[in-house]
């Protein structure tokens, strides 16, 4: 059997960019998503960072959570 060679890698989850507002964050949080490879995951302007999920539907209502709480 041949070695699979042509794979790319994909960077790890810690290294995934938080976002970055232009301007002076609003006075709540504000969550977004990201994708990296099959996983997706939650992310907001305070530094907080959900679990990687396969389901981006999963991502959102850790996002949710994360603004109600």
């Amino acid at each position: 059997m041949d070695p699979h060679t042509k794979a790319s890698l994909v960077p790890p989850l810690e290294v995934v960019p938080l976002p970055c507002p232009t301007e002076r964050p609003p006075a709540g949080h504000s969550t977004s998503t990201a994708e990296r490879g099959s996983f997706c995951l939650a992310l907001c302007t305070c530094g907080w960072r959900g679990p990687a999920r396969r389901s981006r539907d999963l991502a959102r209502k850790d996002a949710d959570r994360h603004n109600s709480g």
